[in-house]
């Protein structure tokens, strides 16, 4: 197992993942390369980070590739709220997804507290 592979936020970074993939399918077409295409690269982005970061040589670099997906998070968390407004997202999958775009937020910015205060 790789050592992100260990990792709570990883994981749950991987099935938001996943569920922003199902969560697009029903959006209309012409977002295809708006809106679909922007959710789905930050989306990845956060696990892709985070995995790339702890394959690093260092905890410095580990540290901004947590930066990096934490800021792939926010931009996803803005991404939904517009998806909300636009209604193409329904009231309860929008709570869904925020509650995990909190819970990861939580668990990365713990993370990064944790590998700070080890220096």
């Amino acid at each position: 197992m790789r050592p992100h592979e260990k990792l709570d936020v990883y994981n749950l970074s991987f099935q938001l993942a996943k569920e922003i993939y199902k969560v697009t399918l029903d959006f209309p077409k012409d977002e295809m390369y708006g809106l679909i295409s922007q959710m789905r690269r930050a989306a990845i982005s956060i696990p892709s980070n985070i995995a790339e970061g702890a394959g690093r040589n260092s905890k410095a670099e580990f540290l901004q590739f947590l930066y990096i997906g934490r800021g792939s998070l926010c931009e996803l968390e803005t991404q939904i709220k517009i998806s909300k407004e636009l209604r193409y997202v329904d009231e309860k999958r929008y709570e869904h997804i925020l509650k995990q775009i909190e819970d990861i937020f939580k668990t990365l910015s713990g993370l990064i507290s944790s590998l700070k205060r080890k220096d």
